[in-house]
């Protein structure tokens, strides 16, 4: 049976505003007899605000007066005016007859294309089983030879952002790259002699610029006195 939104506010409204006995006003709340009669005698619900059922739909003022007249009456809850639907547990992703036949080659299509996805997440996007999962990763499955990566999203089997959300889930549960390592491949480092030597490339190191002559005064000066006595003699 269906209890009122708040039972003992209900029953205090009750005890306070009609002569219904505690056993009908008990069963209407959904408590115990001596709740009820505790509520009454007020070592019970002290403090609470009594809540009028009426104006709150949850019951109808005929029923009430009936219920007064009738002892052996058990009243009903109203119907309620609007009806919320129930909530509908997430079961498996149901996925379409016409499109069931692609469905293999769209798991093929995620296993190549983002191998980091884990099957549960495979299994969200296009509603499949492990089983299907592992036997198309090991090429065991029995059309094996027959399938064609298909992209999930073309197929119409997900949307493009629930692919992207699981892709980005996935990135972040992989683990992190390791740095490379210095020597490795992948950084930059000098090349050996003999293979540059190899692709025409001059490894010998240029040869060390000679410095100028010094000249001295004397030097110059000389020339000159050389230069002035050979006229001299020409002259005598």
């Amino acid at each position: 049976m269906a209890a009122p939104l708040m039972p003992k506010a209900t029953a205090v409204w009750l005890v306070d505003n009609t002569s219904l006995t505690f056993d009908q006003i008990a069963e209407f709340c959904t408590l115990h007899p001596l709740e009820v009669k505790a509520i009454a005698d007020g070592e019970s619900a002290q403090g609470i605000k009594g809540m009028d059922p009426i104006s709150t739909g949850q019951l109808t003022r005929d029923e009430l007066e009936v219920a007064q007249k009738d002892a052996n009456h058990k009243l009903k809850m109203a119907e309620p005016k609007v009806r919320v639907p129930s909530l509908k547990k997430k079961g498996p992703r149901y996925t379409p007859l016409s499109k069931r036949q692609d469905r293999p080659n769209a798991i093929l299509w995620l296993v190549r294309s983002h191998p980091e996805l884990k099957d549960s997440q495979i299994i969200r996007l296009v509603g499949t089983t492990k089983n299907t999962i592992g036997a198309i990763r090991e090429r065991t499955h029995w059309n094996s030879a027959n399938l064609q990566p298909m992209d999930p999203v073309t197929l119409g089997l997900c949307t493009q952002i629930a692919l992207d959300a699981e892709v980005t889930k996935a990135a972040k549960w992989a683990p992190a790259k390791p740095e490379p390592v210095e020597g490795e491949e992948g950084m930059d480092t000098l090349m050996p002699a003999t293979e540059s030597q190899e692709f025409g490339i001059d490894m010998t190191p240029p040869a060390p610029a000679q410095p100028d002559e010094t000249i001295s005064a004397d030097d110059v000066f000389a020339n000159f006195s050389t230069e002035k006595s050979e006229d001299d003699q020409q002259n005598s």
